[in-house]
């Protein structure tokens, strides 16, 4: 359960601040930046999440 809910919030968080960086005007260098960050608060709520429903 841990690895589907880090992989979802992963998957779902870097979606989400890439369309960020393309909304604030970023190109691609920017926007990967911003997905790599997303990508790890996702990591970190995807974690929390699945401690939550152990």
């Amino acid at each position: 359960m841990d690895k589907l809910c880090i992989f979802a919030g992963t998957t779902l968080f870097g979606y989400v601040f890439w369309y960020l960086g393309i909304l604030l005007g970023f190109e691609f260098t920017g926007c990967f930046v911003l997905s790599s960050i997303g990508s790890m608060v996702g990591v970190y709520a995807g974690w929390k999440v699945a401690q939550h429903y152990k």
